[in-house]
């Protein structure tokens, strides 16, 4: 089978979400709790990231925090859907 069609399956432990966000943001802090559940139930760890810390994040992203990444890829950005982030991380 050609590798553009094989596909490395991983548990979702061996995962990394990424939350990019701001302090003060209630759309950050909504994301976080969906994050922390999806996350928890499935042992996936996760990080949180300030945009205003991080020049390079905020010229990436300061229009659409807050963002998903899931490894180091962008899932989603403004509100994150539980049953749509379980699926991607549990494969």
């Amino acid at each position: 089978m050609s590798p553009i069609f094989r596909r490395t399956k991983r548990k979702p432990q061996e995962r990394l979400v990424t939350l990019i966000g701001k302090p003060g943001c209630h759309l950050c802090d909504d994301a976080q709790s969906v994050i922390e559940k999806v996350c928890g139930e499935l042992g996936t760890p996760w990080e949180k990231k300030d945009i205003t810390q991080d020049e390079e994040l905020h010229r990436a992203y300061w229009e659409q925090i807050p963002v998903v990444l899931v490894d180091g890829e962008q899932h989603t950005f403004w509100r994150v859907d539980e049953t749509r982030l379980r699926r991607e991380l549990a494969g």
